[in-house]
């Protein structure tokens, strides 16, 4: 992971540390390609923590924004689920 990276993971852990107590519900919002199991990747990095996730299609139907509400213990664990989504190819983080 380069410097500005790491950087700004640890203001995002600062900052959800300072607006939250844990656990609290958190909503990962991604864009992905629409191709092949882009998806269920991310679905399945969610699976069985009782997450709530939401797909939609853009109107071309190249992209789909993934919306996952989740119960989360702590900002670490925040960040390292943000860090294994960030693996799949064209995933865009909101």
């Amino acid at each position: 992971m380069d410097k500005k990276t790491e950087e700004f993971y640890e203001r995002l852990e600062a900052e959800l540390d300072r607006s939250n107590e844990w656990p609290a519900l958190y909503l990962y919002k991604f864009i992905v390609p629409s191709v092949a199991d882009n998806v269920e990747r991310v679905a399945l990095a969610f699976d069985c923590m009782g997450a709530v996730i939401k797909t939609t299609k853009s109107k071309t139907g190249k992209y789909t924004s993934v919306s996952v509400d989740v119960t989360m213990k702590s900002a670490k664990e925040i960040i390292q689920k943000y860090q294994e989504v960030s693996a799949i190819e064209g995933v865009v983080s909101l």
